[in-house]
């Protein structure tokens, strides 16, 4: 196989999109986030990088807490809008019609439409170059009812958004494809 040196890129793609959510200034705030993942099982715990000059970044790291929603395909929109403007200028709560409620946690709100939601409490904040790497342990895990199969989340129903960053033509929200296999586990 011929292979083409491309040098360090960050082609790791698609990854998951979510909604990072903090209170800052007396109002709720969200961010869209796509460098995230999940980092331990024990406690379990998750990570996700923010650019040092988000607005976001210091309701972070005031509150120590926040949330994760996870939005459906079918709030794409309303996704793309929380990342393309600043929270400093716009209520992003106000204009995208979101509905709030709170976990356990203070200063984590979460958003009632996206089907998945968690709240977090930060263990740790780490900068690295222009990002902040933010990890948090998951205190508590919310799912809308009907995206529950038997107990379980259900991931076609949640329907969740990917985003591409490969090339101009390619960056963009993506679903979620056929399912391949159910065999081995990670």
């Amino acid at each position: 196989m011929n292979k083409i040196k491309m040098g360090p890129q960050q082609f790791l793609n698609p990854k998951p999109v979510v909604l990072a959510g903090t209170f800052l200034d007396g109002k709720a705030n969200f961010i869209t986030v796509s460098w995230i993942g999940i980092s331990s099982a024990n406690p379990p715990t998750m990570c996700m990088a923010i650019r040092n000059i988000r607005y976001s970044l210091d309701g972070f790291k005031k509150n120590k807490t926040f949330s994760v929603n996870i939005p459906s395909a079918e709030m794409v929109k309303e996704t793309d809008f929380c990342g393309s403007v600043s929270g400093l200028n716009t209520d992003k709560v106000k204009e995208c019609n979101f509905n709030l409620f709170n976990g356990v946690l203070d200063n984590a709100p979460m958003i009632d439409q996206c089907p998945l939601n968690m709240e977090c409490k930060i263990s740790k904040i780490v900068e690295l170059g222009d990002h902040s790497l933010i990890i948090g342990e998951i205190i508590e895990s919310y799912v809308s009812g009907n995206c529950v199969n038997e107990g379980i989340p259900d991931i076609r129903k949640i329907n969740p958004l990917c985003f591409c960053t490969l090339t101009a033509a390619s960056m963009g929200y993506y679903g979620l494809g056929d399912f391949i296999s159910g065999t081995g586990s990670v």
